[in-house]
């Protein structure tokens, strides 16, 4: 039986792209007319990539002699290929008649084959199924274009963006490519009247087939393709913003947008703390992944981890900026985009259904549009807020536990007139479940700016944040998720930096389970 054809797994992780492999993509864009993303394209680039090796193994097996048919005859000494075994060779050692009273006339041909068996061939046969064409190489299981994708998809992507980037000819729009050749002119007074379209919407991000009826195209244009066509023009004019996600284009005006989408909010503003992450302890890593801190790193590994809720505590910067941590958990619930910076969607109250206009800021990790939302559910420092994904595609639900308006004994932050800060265990209101360790009560959130803008090494401002922790403690400890939570009323960090410095400094020693208290000497 004939051995499949196969390519070794080295081919794939090095493969180059050729001018002829963006040439035969060109057509197949072309025929399609259909703007397509490098992982559609990649599936047309296998396939035809499989058939042109084959076709070279196959000539290149047959070019070492001639064709092994039963019909034809054969002499001593000629070399043959025989396509119905692996397209092997042999030499023909001796030919005799063969003898089967239903064959009337035919030659039993002996064959030295190249790997140094003999086998015996009927020749001179004018019927047989093998005279018709030589068998072709079958493929193996595993060289399909979807297998082969499966294991090397994301190579093959990559090496394709790169190329097509290069490529003049070729233009990108929200992840999908098309033949600059096939686009349609779109001129200055067709731009003006998208533009007066988006700002009857007030900031509502539209799409272009929805922006196209306000524009008039030359007739019989192809849908897909006048879309395009806007989309790319849009792309390259200033006072448009595309925010729609993965999968979808969406056109806002850029000066409809809200300030903090466009710079970070002041609290979410992180000055780097130097600091070697190795130095972690496992109980430190695991704290740290449950603190769902936007600044914290995406490990390899979280990205296999399928999550569809997430309950987070709130720090005090999200809480001022009306934001939420685009962690490595939560921002598996968030659209993401194939290049928008931002991505415009829509947060749903899981008890109301009230929709909140969101936007997910993805180059710094954040999702803004939810102070007025915090205002209205009176959230606190370390207050609890649950996400999970949303009934429809680009929606999340947002949600507090609530609870009947009461009081309780929480830990107060207070300001003095020199701006020196204390924390004291005062009966606040409070309206929503929240996490022990981290709720701090802040009763006038302006009353914290000049703390925050106060000059000090991250050192000096941790080391004062303890002193006044361990005063509300009659033990003098500290957790370490307190401490993450306090520090962050008055300067952005996240968890890896300051447990770095708690593992590492003498000032600080650590009493078990991530609790630590001052040294003497501090």
């Amino acid at each position: 039986m004939a051995g499949a054809f196969s390519l070794p797994n080295e081919y794939w992780s090095f493969i180059q792209i050729t001018p002829q492999d963006i040439e035969s993509l060109h057509n197949f864009l072309f025929e399609r007319e259909t703007p397509l993303t490098a992982r559609d394209l990649s599936f047309e680039f296998v396939e035809a990539r499989i058939k042109a090796e084959r076709v070279a193994a196959e000539n290149k097996q047959k070019s070492g002699g001639k064709s092994f048919l039963p019909k034809e005859k054969y002499q001593i000494g000629d070399d043959l290929i025989f396509s119905a075994f692996d397209w092997n060779r042999g030499k023909v050692a001796a030919v005799r008649a063969g003898v089967n009273p239903s064959v009337p006339i035919f030659d039993v041909l002996t064959v030295a084959m190249d790997d140094g068996s003999e086998r015996l061939f009927a020749a001179d046969l004018q019927e047989h199924a093998l005279n018709e064409a030589p068998i072709a190489i079958p493929e193996s299981e595993d060289m399909t274009p979807a297998s082969i994708l499966h294991e090397h998809g994301s190579e093959v992507e990559m090496k394709l963006e790169a190329a097509f980037n290069a490529d003049e000819g070729l233009v990108k729009i929200a992840g999908r490519w098309f033949p600059r050749a096939l686009l349609v002119d779109i001129n200055q007074g067709q731009l003006n009247l998208a533009e007066a379209v988006l700002d009857v919407s007030a900031g509502e991000p539209l799409a272009a087939d929805v922006l196209i009826k306000d524009i008039e195209f030359p007739a019989g244009i192809n849908s897909k393709l006048a879309e395009f066509s806007l989309n790319y023009a849009l792309q390259n004019d200033e006072r448009f913003d595309e925010v729609g996600p993965a999968g979808q284009v969406l056109w806002c005006l850029r000066r409809l947008e809200p300030d903090f989408v466009r710079e970070v909010p002041p609290s979410l503003r992180y000055i780097e703390v130097e600091h070697d992450r190795s130095l972690l302890s496992p109980a430190m890593k695991n704290l740290e992944e449950q603190l769902d801190d936007e600044l914290t790193p995406v490990q390899s590994s979280d990205s296999q981890k399928v999550i569809s809720s997430v309950t987070i505590p709130l720090i005090y910067p999200h809480l001022r900026a009306g934001t939420l941590p685009m962690s490595a958990r939560t921002r598996k619930l968030f659209p993401t985009a194939y290049e928008s910076p931002r991505v415009r969607f829509t947060l749903v109250d899981g008890k109301t259904k009230q929709r909140i206009a969101a936007w997910v800021v993805r180059d710094y990790g954040y999702v803004y549009g939810l102070r007025e939302w915090y205002k209205s559910h009176q959230l606190i420092p370390g207050s609890l807020v649950q996400l999970r994904a949303g009934e429809k595609p680009g929606e999340v639900i947002v949600e507090v536990k609530s609870q009947r308006s009461a009081k309780d004994w929480v830990r107060t932050v207070l300001i003095g007139k020199d701006g020196g800060f204390v924390f004291a265990m005062l009966k606040q209101p409070i309206t929503a479940e929240f996490n022990d360790r981290m709720v701090i009560h802040v009763p006038d959130f302006k009353s914290l700016d000049p703390v925050w803008e106060k000059r000090r090494s991250f050192e000096e401002l941790v080391l004062s944040v303890m002193r006044e922790l361990t005063k509300s403690n009659p033990q003098g400890h500290v957790h370490a998720q307190e401490l993450y939570a306090a520090v962050n009323l008055v300067r952005r960090v996240p968890p890896a930096p300051l447990f770095t410095l708690l593992e590492t400094n003498p000032i600080f020693k650590h009493v078990g389970d991530l609790h630590f208290r001052l040294s003497e000497e501090a």
